[in-house]
């Protein structure tokens, strides 16, 4: 039910994409009539429609020097950040008969995004549970007790933060619309605004945590889009669309393989659209944790005022 958590959906590149488009055309494909640069727009529109639901969640420690840090390469718009306070910090010990072959090999911080449940290594069992992990920059935000830790593995160094402070950060195109740092937190000592790439701060240094949409390439610089079964069918029609468009105004006859097309086109973006609009498990269930604290405050917590049973005294 609706998209899968954004660090466990899936992606692949604008070249795969194309290839199982190509396999489906291949008459066309072996004549050259189809040009890859023709549809970099099309993916890159129909990633747009989609919204912001299908863009990757990443989160990272990022460390502030004279009053700025250069934000992501692949930053895109900020869901929320804080300051970080004093951390904890353990180095893994090198085990085995092969000391040096293991110091080259130092245990990478390696977390699967479809399966978030351990973070090694760390000392710590509590920062064993991790809902929200980025394999790519070792960071992971958790809760263990009624406490929020932040993990952060660097080499074979474990940092990790238990004080958090206040962030407000100007409200800009880079914010998210209900971004909680424009907003709640205008009280707040540290202030901060993005800017021309950089995250600019009123502090000269400390630590910064950022979790934010990235945008839609990988590490190469390559365009992506996810990889889904309710959403592939959308791309892929909508880059057959344009191909088929672009022949029938060169003179093809295509006019009935359009017209088929187009109607599975509309189908198929009507089910996109259904699917990332639709709220997921983990929403349905805040959502419904939420009412049921309301309904409580509405219709139970008001007896609290009324004495108990036998603590009424009655006087003679």
């Amino acid at each position: 039910m609706g998209v899968p958590n954004a660090y466990s959906l899936k992606y692949r590149t604008f070249d795969e994409l194309f290839e199982d488009v190509s396999v489906d055309l291949k008459n066309f494909t072996l004549e050259g009539m189809i040009n890859p640069q023709q549809l970099i727009k099309i993916a890159r529109r129909c990633n747009y429609e989609l919204g912001l639901r299908i863009y990757r969640t990443r989160q990272v420690v990022l460390e502030v020097e004279h009053g700025k840090v250069r934000l992501p390469d692949d930053f895109h718009i900020l869901n929320y950040a804080f300051v970080c306070g004093s951390h904890t910090e353990t180095e893994a010990l090198p085990q085995g008969t092969h000391i040096e072959e293991r110091l080259l090999t130092a245990p990478d911080y390696v977390c699967d995004p479809g399966q978030p449940t351990i973070c090694e290594p760390t000392p710590d069992p509590c920062a064993n549970s991790c809902d929200d992990i980025d394999p790519c920059t070792g960071t992971c935000l958790t809760k263990c007790g009624d406490e929020y830790q932040l993990i952060q593995k660097i080499s074979t160094r474990t940092r990790t933060y238990k004080s958090f402070f206040q962030l407000h950060i100007t409200q800009g195109d880079k914010v998210e619309c209900d971004c909680p740092n424009t907003s709640m937190w205008q009280g707040s000592p540290n202030q901060a605004n993005i800017e021309n790439g950089f995250l600019k701060t009123n502090f000269e240094t400390g630590k910064v945590y950022l979790n934010y949409q990235g945008d839609m390439i990988d590490d190469d610089g390559s365009l992506l889009v996810p990889n889904h079964e309710l959403l592939n069918e959308f791309y892929e029609y909508a880059f057959k669309q344009r191909i088929l468009e672009n022949l029938l105004m060169n003179g093809e006859q295509v006019g009935d393989l359009f017209g088929i097309v187009e109607q599975r086109y509309r189908v198929a973006r009507t089910n996109a659209m259904s699917l990332v609009n639709m709220p997921n498990f983990e929403e349905l269930r805040k959502i419904w944790s939420v009412n049921r604290k309301a309904q409580y405050n509405k219709y139970y917590d008001m007896f609290k005022s009324v004495p108990q049973r036998g603590s009424i005294t009655y006087g003679l």
